[in-house]
């Protein structure tokens, strides 16, 4: 069995008795908060008079937080495997 190039750890801050569970916000699956990695989403306008109207304002608009499940992390490469850690010798 070939053995995989990351490890799947989970630093707990404090125990798991009742995680939150939060939605995974590609695929719509629950998973507890600890095992999501958090993106910030930009804040979308669709209206192009609207866009005009706040860039000559100069307005900040909000980011939103986006919660990622380890699946659709590792898809869209969000997290990368092996990339965190420093090769032991160069």
């Amino acid at each position: 069995m070939v053995k995989a190039p990351y490890k799947r750890i989970h630093k707990h801050g404090k125990g798991r008795g009742n995680e939150p569970m939060v939605v995974c916000s590609f695929c719509g699956k629950k998973v507890p908060k600890y095992k999501t990695f958090e993106k910030k989403g930009k804040f979308s306008l669709s209206d192009p008079s609207m866009k005009k109207e706040l860039s000559k304002n100069k307005v900040m608009l909000p980011s939103k937080r986006l919660y990622v499940c380890l699946s659709c992390a590792r898809h869209r490469k969000i997290s990368q495997p092996g990339k965190s850690r420093k090769s032991k010798r160069d």
